[in-house]
């Protein structure tokens, strides 16, 4: 059985009520950066990895998409998805690992915030490859090895509270850790950024882009505790391109 905690009732009514989740693509910090290298959807045939309530997969079809579909193991997150979102776009329930399709089905695969759930990132990276077209486009963001390594993501803090600094352990020691978010145990698993580069160097991508993002000037006036962000990467945007067979 795959790891399914969206669908637990606690954690999904706390991560409904998210910034990201009210707001959509804005309510995230790493919107702004990730956007800038979304490739053209113009006619595209997109595959959106780990969807959650859809919003890329929305944005795909406001900026002329040919079709979008949509994988995401929680029945709940999709349930948001189809009141939200429009009815072009195909929803399929489904674990990742265990999804299926065609060779060249797509022109564009995105996935945001998922890989770091997945045990193996070759897997998932070898299905992607044959799922794309040749020049087919890959974009995807994760959470940052620093911040995956030791496994708690929490700050040190001193006897009054205070952040001291973050904890960064275990580094090359890849594989499962067990953090806390919203409150809630959740099983993440841990690899190094020479893992992400060179799994898709060894499996014919070619890597367009790299970005830690940081969050927007306006996130970091309006939003409480947003510069500590700036101390160390929580996120890692990678953009690649499926290189021609020949």
């Amino acid at each position: 059985m795959k790891q399914n905690i969206y669908d637990t009732k606690t954690f999904f009514t706390k991560y409904s009520q998210m910034n990201r989740s009210v707001k959509g693509l804005e309510g995230g910090g790493e919107w702004k950066t990730l956007e800038k290298m979304l490739p053209d959807f113009k006619g595209k045939r997109l595959l959106d990895l780990g969807c959650g309530f859809g919003w890329h997969c929305q944005y795909a079809i406001e900026h002329g998409a040919k079709s979008v579909v949509g994988v995401d193991i929680s029945e709940k997150m999709l349930a948001v998805a189809k009141e939200k979102t429009s009815k072009e776009i195909q929803y399929i329930c489904k674990p990742i690992e265990d999804t299926e399709f065609t060779d060249h089905s797509f022109d564009v695969v995105i996935s945001s915030l998922t890989f770091h759930y997945l045990v193996s990132f070759d897997d998932i990276v070898k299905k992607i490859y044959s799922w794309l077209k040749d020049d087919g486009e890959f974009l995807f963001s994760t959470e940052h090895p620093v911040f995956t390594a030791y496994g708690t993501q929490d700050w040190y803090r001193d006897s009054k509270g205070n952040i001291l600094h973050f904890p960064v352990d275990n580094y090359f020691a890849e594989g499962k850790r067990e953090a806390y978010f919203l409150g809630e145990k959740v099983i993440k698993y841990h690899k190094t950024l020479t893992t992400y580069l060179n799994t898709l160097l060894q499996n014919s991508f070619e890597i367009t882009g790299i970005v830690e993002p940081q969050p927007s000037k306006e996130m970091l006036e309006t939003v409480k505790g947003m510069k500590d962000e700036l101390r160390r990467p929580m996120m890692l945007i990678i953009s690649a391109r499926k290189k021609i067979e020949k």
